[in-house]
């Protein structure tokens, strides 16, 4: 799918959530532009949903290490607050323990601070459009950090009476996506048209009632796991 917004489409209204002063003036500098207009900033978890919900925000960028409310459970208040945001985690280390967390709370994606400005702004039209925005080094962290950590009491036998939804197709096609592999790379594997895959993964996304393609990595790998 494009990240280019329909011609005439609105700007996408952007909300800006870190406690570093300078990080947020640095993103709205780099976020304006025609298509994107940043309606505010915050410098704390805690109000983020009201404000969220206040500007009508269609993009948060949500740093996920701060004083006070830490951007998991402002994630989780601004998406209970207004549903149809997409929240993009902004994290300084590649190995950070918290992303994991922060997806299984709803963040549609999650790229590291030195991510380069243009990706940064690809990224918000992409979540913008439904599409997630993955920094390839932090997706294989988040995946090794799942991989290796036990799953809570009874999330493991969920996760696979969860499975159970999945044709034995979307089985193969979840378990590329919990390998990390994109929609023409499944499709190449798997000898299938890119429209097939990505028909395969919305119906895996809505079976697993999952909000993106990284929790339901997450609930592949939950499965897995005894």
């Amino acid at each position: 799918m494009s990240t280019e917004p329909p011609q005439n489409a609105p700007a996408i209204r952007v909300v800006i959530v870190d406690d570093d002063a300078l990080v947020r003036a640095g993103l709205t500098l780099m976020l304006r532009s025609p298509e994107i207009q940043v309606v505010a900033e915050h410098g704390d978890g805690q109000g983020a949903a009201q404000l969220v919900q206040r500007e009508q925000a269609d993009v948060v960028l949500m740093d996920i290490r701060m004083p006070g409310l830490d951007g998991i459970e402002a994630t989780r208040q601004v998406l209970a607050a207004r549903p149809g945001t997409k929240v993009l985690v902004l994290t300084t280390f590649d190995a950070d323990e918290l992303v994991v967390e922060a997806i299984r709370a709803g963040a549609t994606g999650f790229l590291l601070k030195d991510t380069p400005p243009e990706r940064i702004v690809a990224a918000v039209k992409a979540v913008a459009q439904g599409e997630p925005a993955l920094s390839p080094s932090v997706l294989q962290q988040v995946m090794m950090r799942a991989a290796g950590t036990a799953p809570d009491q009874g999330q493991g036998s969920d996760a696979r009476r969860r499975l159970q939804a999945l044709t034995p197709r979307e089985r193969e096609v979840a378990e590329a996506v919990a390998d990390g592999l994109a929609n023409a790379e499944i499709a190449q594997q798997m000898h299938l048209s890119l429209p097939t895959v990505k028909a395969h993964v919305s119906s895996i996304l809505a079976k697993l009632g999952a909000e993106n393609r990284v929790q339901a990595a997450l609930v592949v790998h939950d499965a897995q796991r005894r």
